[in-house]
């Protein structure tokens, strides 16, 4: 395509012991003629260390990638030669273009040969450029029908997501209905038709909606993740944690599906397994939009790591004014007491009783108290501990203490369902390293959590032989 005859040669000799970014721009160029890329790639960046606002080494750089077949990696550069350093660099069109048609973007490629050749009508490249026109413009009605259908379709899917967003769900599911109508096999609509229905409170359709998905076209990540999220807005723990099992083996190589698969996992508290995909976005050179650095603060927030998470907070509030003092960090002590909150006036002593230790254990025990519900459906137990006799739920809150995990309520309720089983049997509460010991060996099989009897038994410090003697008590009455 004629790269070689872009490239600028150095200047002049080398007449300091200091190294400058021409020094290493040479260095680059030569190794380049020789086609040694991965050398020339590695002088290059070096000069663009040096000097990082030369248009001339980053655009030499970028033409290295794409003979190393690094093509996301060169059009990053050529976008930021164009958008932050020297706009009238129009070569970088030509190259852009290059880069997309080898990758299959031949709407962009399309795009900035166009551009390429508008702005630059005796260029270098215009040859080139007009054949790689010719290439894409084969067969014009298969062109026209890809590339303009695919227009259509974008266009549509981007208003439907944005009356989803603006909650105009009724909108979103005429449109997104007309979607699938035109396009039987484009699963986003459905998922998105899925979500609005879900909005709507019509989760009957939005549950069918998805199986169908997941039935017609098996592991679609879009239809298991809103699965996931449905679960864990009615707080099904069960199929929450199920889920999240199978999605944190899944490896999304698509940036859509790591972004999806990050932002929900970050909702539903994986924080650890979310900032491994939205980090993995960031430093691959994604700039999403508002959303995605919201939930790249959290995750990194809530993994603690506290001075990346103040650093991306900027991005938030650059890209959405408005979220200003909204940082995570300012939320959490409402957040948390709102978690607490809810959970202890649930109808269900287990969700109560898991409320109730999470608000004693982050110091709201005064507050958990006062808001207690005093009468209704509560035990014996609970109104007990409430008068400040009791001694029972005492000893079941000192057993989920050991058993405590960050992020990993569903051991804490695998614990408080054994207990109001057996606290129904007056049972004698005694040896709570082994009631711990075989909960968490039960929680960690139903998670798919490798732990073997021994090691177990001996984080508890107890006997293999009593760790299964306790294991059949907890399954007996799981």
């Amino acid at each position: 395509m004629g790269k070689d005859s872009f490239v600028r040669q150095p200047k002049g000799k080398l007449l300091s012991f200091i190294p400058t970014g021409e020094y290493y721009f040479s260095k680059g160029i030569k190794a380049y003629h020789r086609r040694d890329f991965h050398k020339s790639k590695k002088y290059l960046q070096r000069a663009m260390h040096l000097e990082p606002n030369e248009p001339m080494i980053i655009c030499q750089l970028a033409i290295v990638c794409t003979e190393m077949g690094e093509y996301q990696h060169s059009n990053r550069l050529l976008h930021m030669i164009l958008e932050e350093i020297d706009s009238d660099m129009v070569e970088c069109h030509y190259f852009l273009a290059n880069n997309y048609a080898h990758i299959g973007y031949f709407k962009d490629a399309h795009h900035h040969a166009t551009l390429y050749i508008d702005l630059n009508i005796d260029g270098e490249f215009i040859e080139d450029a007009e054949d790689l026109l010719d290439l894409l413009s084969l067969e014009q009605e298969d062109f026209e029908e890809g590339f303009f259908e695919e227009d259509d379709l974008i266009i549509k899917q981007e208003k439907a997501t944005d009356l989803i967003e603006n909650r105009q769900f009724s909108e979103a599911v005429v449109l997104l209905k007309e979607v699938i109508e035109q396009y039987p096999e484009y699963w986003s609509a459905y998922n998105n038709l899925a979500l609005a229905y879900y909005h709507l409170d019509e989760k009957q359709k939005a549950y069918e909606i998805l199986e169908s998905v997941l039935e017609l076209n098996p592991g679609n990540l879009h239809a298991l993740c809103n699965k996931l999220l449905f679960a864990f807005a009615e707080n099904r723990y069960e199929e929450v944690a199920s889920l999240k099992v199978a999605l944190r083996k899944i490896k999304p190589l698509l940036a859509d599906h790591q972004l999806k698969l990050g932002t929900t996992l970050a909702v539903v508290g994986d924080y650890e397994t979310a900032l491994l995909w939205l980090r993995r976005l960031q430093k691959s050179g994604y700039h999403g939009d508002w959303g995605f650095y919201y939930y790249l603060t959290l995750s990194s927030y809530f993994t603690g790591r506290e001075q990346m998470a103040k650093l991306l907070w900027k991005k938030v509030v650059e890209l959405k004014p408005e979220q200003e003092g909204n940082e995570p960090w300012a939320e959490e002590a409402e957040a948390t007491s709102s978690h607490f909150l809810k959970k202890m006036k649930s109808d269900l002593a287990i969700e109560r009783l898991v409320g109730l230790f999470l608000a004693v254990e982050a110091g709201h025990k005064a507050k958990a108290l006062e808001v207690y519900p005093k009468s209704g459906n509560i035990t014996t137990l609970e109104r007990q501990y409430l008068e400040g006799t009791a001694t029972t739920l005492q000893f079941a809150f000192d057993i989920a203490k050991r058993l405590q995990k960050e992020n990993e309520e569903s051991i804490l309720y695998t614990w408080f369902s054994v207990f109001l089983e057996m606290a129904n049997q007056e049972q004698q509460w005694n040896n709570p390293s082994a009631w711990a010991a075989a909960t968490e060996y039960v929680w960690s099989k139903s998670e798919h959590v490798k732990q073997t009897q021994q090691t177990v038994a001996a984080k508890f410090g107890i006997s293999t032989s009593t760790l299964q003697k306790y294991v059949k008590m907890v399954n007996k009455h799981l």
